[in-house]
């Protein structure tokens, strides 16, 4: 299989060096964790847990441009999520909706979005290298990583699945609850999405207990 030509530029190039160093201590299934969608007003909270092959940490050009899904073009995520999947021995995706965002609160949805994305692998992870969360309830042993999707390429693999299934996942709600503009700005807190909300009020993807769309629930 040719890889795809994904032309990132970027100004961090991640690296496996954490990778590396837990090879090195005996670990085997070593797991990079992210999120996407923490911050939006709309849609569910998005996990992926990645383990690549080991033949990435002995040649981690074989990912080469694959890095921060924020620094990426959605043609450069979708052409890396084909090349990540060629080169992972595991993938894992976990999604916790609007509503169980409401009930448990952003951090508690967002661990459990992980949680499931581990869950869902299929081989248990025996290392954990995560962007910036902590999973102290898992007796796993990890490393939280602050901007970890810039400097660890699991980490960054991961980045890329949670966004990709994401970004998917609002282009369905958007056909669901059109007037939204959820394809475009993928529920995030765009001026567009405000002034939709002012004109049409939350529907059933909005999160509820975050600002602005508490207020215009109020005023419901």
């Amino acid at each position: 299989m040719r890889k795809p030509h994904i032309g990132v530029v970027s100004p961090s190039t991640p690296e496996v060096t954490y990778e590396l160093a837990l090879r090195e201590q005996g670990y085997r299934a070593i797991t990079g964790i992210d999120e996407a969608g923490r911050g939006c007003w709309a849609g569910p909270v998005v996990a992926a847990a990645v383990i690549l092959e080991t033949r990435v940490y002995d040649e981690p050009a074989l990912l080469a441009g694959i890095t921060d899904s924020k620094a990426m073009t959605a043609a450069q995520r979708t052409a890396g999520v084909a090349w990540i999947r060629e080169y992972a021995a595991g993938v894992g995706v976990g999604i916790v909706p609007a509503f169980l965002i409401d009930a448990l609160g952003i951090v508690p949805a967002t661990r459990l979005a992980m949680t499931i994305a581990l869950l869902a692998l299929p081989h248990p992870a025996d290392a954990l290298l995560i962007d910036a969360v902590a999973l102290t309830a898992l007796p796993i042993p990890q490393q939280s990583l602050i901007k970890g999707d810039a400097c660890c390429l699991s980490i960054a693999a991961a980045s890329v699945i949670a966004k990709v299934t994401r970004d998917r996942l609002m282009h369905t709600a958007d056909l669901a609850y059109p007037g939204y503009g959820f394809a475009a700005h993928k529920g995030y807190g765009t001026a567009r999405h405000q002034r939709a909300l002012a004109a049409l009020g939350p529907c059933a993807v909005h999160r509820r207990t975050f600002r602005p769309v508490s207020l215009h629930c109020y005023e419901q």
